[in-house]
């Protein structure tokens, strides 16, 4: 991480204060949280949940999920707000990284799974193809599952975002993660605003019936005219959900390089789910505590994608032309 610019928004909170109560979670004590943290240190599996120290891993692994992270656990990438160190990976790449995925899946008894990576710039096609294998393999063991995915952006490359989009994934995710003004004060140099919505886009021109997804950090001293408008270019391309979480320094590094500005009250994230309603966003879903990867944003799109399978099924019923046995 370079030194703090001074372009950076001023804090306005005491950075030695404590939480607001709203942002407080206990810590993971379940039974079904260590039997998954056990299986994927076996299987060498790594997840968003634990790189990024996720405040919501009981939550999720209590409840049998996981977000899991493909490729690695070391970034090309040096995004200020993130916890997933950063490096060069020199082209290593797990090449039966999408059978042990699969395998544990099949063991945590899912129905919605979430994909994620870290970004691989030091391979040719930036990982993509992997991170579409790992979608069929899943899709092959049970072509029932759905299949959320968080993605680089894969330099908004049309043939890399359509290799995605080969693999049908039922959720194509990618966050733009703050609004354009702050965009080069809170992401890598490479992790460009318009690049990410031009690969929002893509994926959206590709495959038209594809659900996209992208999600914005708060309290990063964002103006709400920045906000309207990043909620304004989302609906341009297409975007279909967005998720509002509040920013939180991950470590005592990060406070350093890019300080919370300010914890922002619930009431404030509601108004922005009002406004995202207003604005004909399949869904939104907005609190303190939202990630990308939210349960509340999944079980609604899990009955989203679920009525849609089933109006599909009847509509080939009801097109399927009768066959009779030839004499």
């Amino acid at each position: 991480m370079s030194k703090r610019s001074d372009a950076l928004p001023e804090p306005k909170i005491d950075p030695k204060a404590k939480r607001p109560d709203w942002l407080k979670v206990r810590a993971p004590t379940s039974k079904s949280y260590h039997n998954i943290k056990d299986m994927l240190g076996e299987l060498k599996l790594a997840t968003v949940c634990q790189e990024a120290i996720c405040p919501n891993i009981e939550e999720c692994w209590g409840g049998g999920t996981a977000t899991f992270m493909l490729m690695g656990d070391t970034c090309t990438r040096a995004c200020r707000f993130c916890a997933v160190k950063t490096g060069n990976p020199k082209g290593i790449l797990d090449t039966e990284e999408p059978e042990k995925v699969g395998y544990a899946i099949s063991q945590m008894n899912l129905d919605y799974v979430v994909l994620t990576s870290v970004d691989r710039d030091d391979l040719p096609d930036l990982g993509a193809e992997h991170f579409a294998r790992t979608i069929e393999v899943i899709k092959e063991n049970n072509p029932k599952m759905i299949v959320e995915v968080l993605t680089p952006d894969f330099d908004a490359r049309p043939e890399l975002v359509k290799r995605l989009m080969q693999a049908k994934p039922d959720v194509f995710a990618h966050n733009i993660e703050t609004t354009e003004t702050l965009t080069p004060l809170v992401r890598d140099r490479r992790s460009q605003y318009r690049k990410s919505l031009e690969t929002l886009r893509l994926a959206k021109e590709i495959r038209p019936e594809q659900y996209t997804k992208t999600s914005i950090m708060m309290g990063l001293g964002e103006t709400d005219e920045d906000i309207l408008q990043a909620l304004e270019d989302l609906r341009e391309v297409g975007c279909d959900v967005v998720t509002f979480g509040q920013y939180l320094a991950p470590t005592n590094r990060h406070k350093k390089y890019l300080p919370i500005v300010e914890y922002v009250k619930p009431e404030r994230f509601d108004y922005w789910k009002v406004k995202a309603d207003e604005m004909n966003f399949l869904y939104c879903a907005s609190g303190p505590l939202v990630r990308s990867s939210y349960r509340a944003g999944e079980f609604f799109m899990k009955g989203v994608i679920e009525k849609r399978r089933a109006q599909e099924e009847e509509s080939e019923r009801k097109n399927a032309r009768p066959t009779f046995p030839t004499l």
